[in-house]
């Protein structure tokens, strides 16, 4: 595999949190955002005393995953809000991979979508954690050679729709994405 494809595939293993195209031009599509699961505030709030809770924490992983993609479709994180909404540990991974992306001379383009859900929350610990879990669908994510000016396809096997988990604690009265695991998710 070509340091391009590693960049490339990383970045789209990473991102798994978020979105659309890029480039540089004016006639680049304008990004989509896919929604996450969040069910409606009436039934979750009788059938779970968490819903709340849950669905914070996933509007503060779609916003970073937003921010990571504004970032992606440019190989630089300037100019986007994820010190917002990520800690140390996950946005040195997010950096790693536009350092990769920005040697490589690669950004995203296309869209990347997302079906998330928390599936553990642990409000009793002294720092509330959660975790997500994330189908991430590829299939209409392009890796971009800016200086070639093409599209570089994914690996062959490289699945189209994987799981991947993230890991979120609350800080402050927020919610903010500690840990983004991409490695080993199952197709979905």
């Amino acid at each position: 595999m070509t340091t391009r494809h590693r960049a490339g595939l990383c970045a789209a293993v990473t991102l798994a949190l978020a979105l659309t195209g890029c480039g540089g031009s004016d006639d680049d599509p304008k990004p989509v955002f896919p929604t996450l699961k969040a069910s409606s505030p009436a039934a979750s709030a009788s059938a779970d005393p968490d819903a709340a809770e849950k669905r914070a924490v996933l509007a503060s992983y779609a916003a970073m995953s937003r921010e990571q993609m504004k970032a992606y479709r440019k190989a630089d994180a300037k100019g986007t809000d994820l010190e917002k909404y990520a800690t140390t540990e996950a946005l040195g991974q997010i950096r790693n991979d536009l350092a990769n992306m920005k040697a490589a001379g690669t950004v995203v383009r296309g869209e990347l979508g997302h079906d998330a859900e928390v599936t553990e929350l642990d409000m009793e610990a002294q720092t509330p954690t959660a975790t997500l879990s994330d189908c991430v669908d590829l299939s209409a994510y392009e890796t971009y050679d800016v200086k070639a000016k093409k599209v570089i396809p994914l690996p062959t096997e490289q699945p189209l729709r994987y799981v991947m988990t993230a890991t979120a604690q609350r800080w402050d009265g927020r919610w903010m994405v500690t840990d983004i695991n991409t490695q080993g998710g199952t197709e979905c």
